[in-house]
């Protein structure tokens, strides 16, 4: 039906069976992190992740693997049009360097599925931007903030949520990426829309934020990404995706 694609949204993601740390919670009310900890849920959030169908830890299948796949399947309605195209990525202030591993990049060993799976997700896109650009083919990640959703929903019980919700709406006075609800947290995509990608950092994550008194905007913040990493991590899901092609050849034919 298309001759071209202009966006690509890869927006699907999951995180399994999540737990709160309340040890780790308390020790960042004592140490004066807390506030840190409850923007980016660094070191109070664990997940349980399991083996797929096909093999794989099902949220790096799910939150990265799955669109890296897409992507490659459309790489010819994506590069070598009149107009640029774009892929946005879902990311999260989560995604963290300490999460991830290159020898176990899909997370089988730890209990931050979604963090590594994240982070992982940042260094694709600056690794696709790399080799895409001048194809005209650009990357860009966003983070969407706390947005109480059904993936949010799932950390605690919802009479829990719904008896901190005022607390939240004063926390968004001190933290900004609150943005709660999903027509805020959808802020960064729209706004990437009516961007010019090739004027856009490549090394920047850019966050839907919303103030105190309910109005959004767009921070850009430089991500902490290692880019001799973020190729090595390339080359590893080019052998994966060859493996993955290889045993569905059949249904692909």
């Amino acid at each position: 039906r298309f001759q071209r694609l202009d966006f690509v949204y890869l927006n699907a993601g999951i995180m399994p069976n999540p737990h709160v740390n309340f040890k780790a919670l308390w020790h960042g009310l004592l140490t004066g992190k807390v506030l840190h900890m409850l923007t980016t849920a660094e070191g109070i959030m664990t997940q349980t992740d399991r083996l797929n169908g096909d093999g794989l830890q099902e949220v790096f299948a799910t939150n990265l693997f799955g669109h890296f796949i897409l992507v490659r399947q459309l790489e010819c309605l994506l590069c070598g049009n009149e107009k640029p195209s774009q892929l946005i990525w879902t990311s999260s202030s989560n995604a963290r360097e300490s999460a991830f591993s290159l020898s176990d990049y899909q997370h089988a060993k730890g209990q931050e599925s979604y963090s590594s799976s994240k982070y992982a997700t940042d260094l694709t896109s600056v690794v696709l931007n790399r080799k895409c650009n001048k194809q005209g083919l650009y990357s860009s990640v966003v983070c969407p903030g706390l947005v109480m959703s059904n993936m949010t929903y799932g950390i605690l019980p919802v009479f829990l949520w719904k008896l901190l919700m005022p607390i939240m709406w004063l926390i968004r006075f001190f933290a900004k990426t609150y943005t709660l609800t999903p027509y805020n947290g959808a802020e960064a995509h729209v706004w990437l829309f009516k961007q010019k990608p090739e004027y856009l950092d490549a090394l920047v994550k850019y966050h839907s934020c919303t103030s105190g008194l309910g109005k959004s905007y767009v921070e850009p913040r430089k991500m902490d990404v290692d880019e001799e990493m973020a190729e090595k991590f390339y080359q590893k899901l080019l052998e994966l995706e060859k493996q993955t092609l290889e045993r569905y050849s059949d249904l692909l034919d």
